[in-house]
């Protein structure tokens, strides 16, 4: 004769407080997470904002000063060609504030790397640097990571986006194994126009 045996689970009122649980704090980590995504994108929305109204009242500041020096212009009767104002318009777009690059240069050049002396010419700028040869790392890493800092200055890479290392060679100062180095620095249009002769 077979024995029927019936399964009881005296524990499912145990069982299903520790599910409401469980979805209460489910529900609220999600709620706090949501808050928390809100706030930081309308903090991201404040600084864009900011960001651009200190841009725009830059730009309303250039507008104004272009305007008086016209104005200035026409009251000594000497009138400006097209072309006169289109040179003061390159010259107030694509003018470059060299301290500001000097400066983030500065700061990011390490004291593994020494910049000896860079060159402008033909939008393009060439630094030239000397690195001491360590055996522990490689000399093209580092070279590498310096380009990256480079990139990531706003400073910099706003008048040059593109910076690539072009050559180096090895050489001794005072018995002492040295790699010099250029990396040239190129402007957002250059490979649209070419080198300037």
């Amino acid at each position: 004769m077979n024995q029927l045996f019936f399964k009881i689970n005296l524990n499912k009122y145990g069982e299903l407080r520790e599910q409401i649980k469980i979805e209460k704090k489910t529900f609220r980590v999600t709620i706090i997470t949501f808050f928390l995504i809100t706030i930081l994108l309308y903090i991201f929305v404040i600084l864009l904002n900011h960001n651009l109204n200190g841009k725009m009242k830059s730009r309303q500041v250039l507008l104004s000063d272009i305007k008086k020096e016209i104005k200035e212009y026409q009251v000594s009767g000497e009138y400006l060609s097209s072309k006169d104002l289109e040179r003061l318009a390159k010259i107030s777009t694509e003018r470059i504030f060299w301290a500001k690059k000097l400066v983030a240069l500065s700061e990011k050049t390490t004291d593994k790397i020494a910049i000896t002396h860079f060159a402008f010419k033909n939008d393009i700028l060439s630094l030239y640097g000397i690195t001491k040869l360590d055996k522990e790392q490689k000399e093209f890493d580092l070279i590498d990571e310096f380009i990256t800092e480079l990139k990531k200055n706003k400073h910099i890479s706003s008048d040059f986006p593109g910076i690539k290392f072009v050559k180096s060679r090895r050489d001794f100062e005072k018995d002492v194994e040295i790699l010099r180095f250029q990396i040239d620095c190129f402007p957002k249009d250059y490979g649209k126009k070419g080198a300037k002769t």
